[in-house]
């Protein structure tokens, strides 16, 4: 029995699968597999990418490995024992910084959110920014800081309702969403389900969606923006320093006092948010066009984080209070 014989009787995944399963876009499994070697899927009689279990596990690995900062070049021909060596030294770092403080997440759904709010004390590492019955107070409401997870209730989902619930996360401005759901087609489901957005039958338990919030935000979205000269790099997008109401305050500061360069990084700043919330909006509500809209956002988060440093120190040796602290 041939390799790709033996490997096609056994379980295997196509691309889209792989690509949901990892959390890694499908073009770049493609630039992984052909710049880089990462994995070598066979290929079915008719031309099908077809990958094994073990190549799923070890592009979990290696994402894993790039959302810290590792270089995909330096990551995608480690063995995999090496991989895991490699992240059982990057775990304790990212564990100690995500306790830090508390997973922040909204909930929308008419039992869900009524649930939640009687149990938010008994589920440890969740902070709840906000509980919200119907779309209409949801879509009404702000969100700053912006929660970490946004978890979605909806009894029965059909095609029409779609673009309601990519509305709902775009507005959440929440790096992963997870909608719990009664009942819905498979095609409905699948169309849904993507790296930043987990679907999940009902009725679930308060302590497994507790776990599934705590895991989703200790996977922080990101983009792998490739870089011919570069070799390749991979990108964490960064929180923001500011919120809204920050840079409001900042640039009255500054509007008020002698400083000549902060007031226009408050306007740079606030600029890029706003910037990189709506090419974040547009990935969502355009899923067939994301891959630049993902690559827009990942761009103007990294800007927008350079300059919140440049407005830190200016603000700082300008005798403004960054902290918003009495």
């Amino acid at each position: 029995m041939s390799d790709q014989d033996s490997l096609v009787s056994g379980q295997t995944y196509r691309i889209g699968s792989v690509s949901r399963l990892t959390g890694v876009p499908a073009d770049t499994l493609r630039v992984w597999e052909r710049r880089y070697h990462a994995v070598i899927p066979v290929r079915s009689d008719a031309g099908t990418r077809l990958y094994a279990s073990e190549d799923v596990g070890r592009l979990t690995l290696i994402k894993r490995l790039v959302d810290r900062g590792d270089a995909i070049s330096r990551v995608a021909n480690l063995t995999l024992e090496g991989l895991r060596e490699r992240m059982r030294g990057a775990d304790l770092p990212e564990r100690l910084a995500m306790s830090e403080r508390p997973c922040q997440v909204v909930v929308r759904g008419p039992y869900l959110a009524a649930r939640l709010r009687q149990e938010a004390g008994t589920l440890a590492g969740l902070e709840f920014t906000g509980f919200f019955s119907s779309t209409e107070d949801f879509l009404a409401a702000s969100f700053d800081p912006t929660p970490d997870v946004a978890v979605f209730e909806f009894p029965t989902i059909h095609g029409d309702q779609i673009p309601e619930i990519r509305r709902l996360f775009a507005h959440s401005r929440a790096a992963r969403a997870i909608l719990i759901y009664g009942f819905a087609s498979r095609s409905v489901v699948e169309s849904l389900d993507s790296p930043r957005m987990m679907t999940r039958r009902a009725p679930v338990d308060s302590r497994e969606l507790s776990a599934w919030c705590l895991s989703a935000r200790a996977q922080p979205w990101a983009c792998a923006l490739e870089d011919d000269s570069a070799g390749g790099m991979g990108v964490l997008l960064p929180r923001r320093r500011f919120s809204d109401v920050d840079l409001a305050r900042l640039a009255a500061a500054a509007g008020s006092g002698d400083c000549e360069c902060s007031g226009p990084l408050v306007d740079l700043v606030a600029t890029l948010a706003a910037f990189e919330s709506f090419t974040g909006e547009c990935a969502i509500r355009a899923p067939d066009e994301s891959a630049l809209e993902t690559y827009l956002h990942a761009c103007a988060a990294r800007a927008r984080a350079l300059l919140e440093l440049a407005l830190e120190r200016a603000a700082r040796a300008s005798g403004l209070d960054v902290d918003g602290k009495d």
